[in-house]
């Protein structure tokens, strides 16, 4: 009989921490037992799971996790920091959806199809790190591409739905939108920088002082830990647009050696985790509507850069909530529970 898992869930009521729950079942995730934690503020809820309703445990109240053995957080950078070293000191293996421990040396950052080794890394800790979800979907299908010619330099402006602010970003849009709707006053922008009904705001967590975003720099130096080469350059603009769910990317790419629209499409095709669809004269594109709800990256728009000699552009799209944070966190830890465990 196969092994089965005692799981735990951090950060269950939010967003991504009820897609973990979500995508454990659709997958059929080895689960003994679930346990599911987060703050004060969700004391006493249930949520469902395989025909159950499981408690939520108030994190702050329990003083061990003993017998958990993977342990999916979604529960912010500074509970990560601090409950994350005391549930691997307990046993479990822990795999982190926060920026806390990402480009930690110690920590692996992981992407299942991209760099599915560096899970042994989880060893050093007891903690891997799951990537920034724009980071995810640009990464996987740049794989292929950069195994076949070597990227040189990336250059990447974001279209990010509000979902990847959480769920009071969700309600932020549909009351701003509601509002337009019926001639109303718009409520304040408290949780986007601006407005974000019917509008684009070229700002996506706090500026550094080098006048790019921290959410760019992740995509910085996130692509080069995962790709596993630091002469790779990239530069990124991300901007939080008016949609619910699905990040796109536009990503134009300098590689070393020329990869035709034809060759490219081939190596993507053949890629596990990727979709092509890429036939804009009968308009076939990815769109950001119709990605919701799948784990699969979707690539069109796939052509020439004119520009340069060997530069190719792409049209990147996902679920940010699925493949870019919860679907490949829970990837993450079906290699655990194949390989390592």
């Amino acid at each position: 009989m196969a092994r089965e898992f005692n799981v735990a869930v951090v950060g269950a009521t939010g967003a991504v921490g009820r897609m973990m729950i979500r995508v454990l079942e659709e997958r059929n995730f080895p689960v003994k037992n679930l346990r599911l934690f987060a703050s004060e503020r969700s004391r006493g809820l249930k949520l469902p799971f395989r025909g159950e309703e499981i408690p939520v445990e108030v994190l702050s109240e329990t003083r061990s996790f003993s017998g958990i053995d993977i342990a999916l957080f979604s529960a912010g950078g500074s509970r990560s920091l601090e409950y994350a070293p005391r549930f691997a000191a307990d046993g479990a293996v822990v795999v982190d959806n926060s920026s806390a421990w990402r480009m930690d040396p110690e920590v692996p950052l992981v992407v299942p199809e991209v760099n599915p080794h560096a899970v042994a890394g989880y060893k050093n800790k007891g903690i891997i790190a799951n990537p920034n979800c724009s980071t995810i979907q640009m990464v996987v299908p740049l794989k292929p591409l950069h195994d076949y010619g070597r990227i040189k330099r990336i250059v990447v402006a974001t279209y990010q739905a509000v979902s990847g602010a959480g769920q009071k970003a969700i309600e932020e849009l549909s009351a701003q939108t509601r509002a337009w709707c019926a001639g109303e006053e718009l409520p304040p922008a408290q949780v986007i920088a601006h407005q974000i009904a019917f509008n684009c705001v070229p700002h996506i967590d706090v500026f550094l002082e080098n006048a790019y975003t921290r959410e760019e720099m992740k995509m910085v130096n996130e692509t080069r830990k995962i790709m596993e080469d630091d002469s790779i350059r990239v530069t990124a603009t991300c901007v939080r647009v008016p949609v619910f769910y699905g990040h796109a990317e536009a990503v134009n790419l300098e590689t070393e050696r020329k990869i035709t629209p034809e060759k490219a499409r081939e190596l993507l095709s053949n890629f596990p985790g990727v979709v092509v669809r890429d036939d804009p004269e009968n308009r076939v594109y990815p769109l950001q509507i119709e990605v919701a709800g799948r784990d699969e990256v979707f690539v069109g728009r796939i052509r020439e850069d004119e520009s340069v000699e060997c530069g190719l552009n792409l049209w990147i799209v996902a679920d940010n909530l699925r493949k870019g944070a919860a679907t490949n966190a829970v990837q993450i830890a079906e290699i655990l529970a194949r390989e390592y465990l």
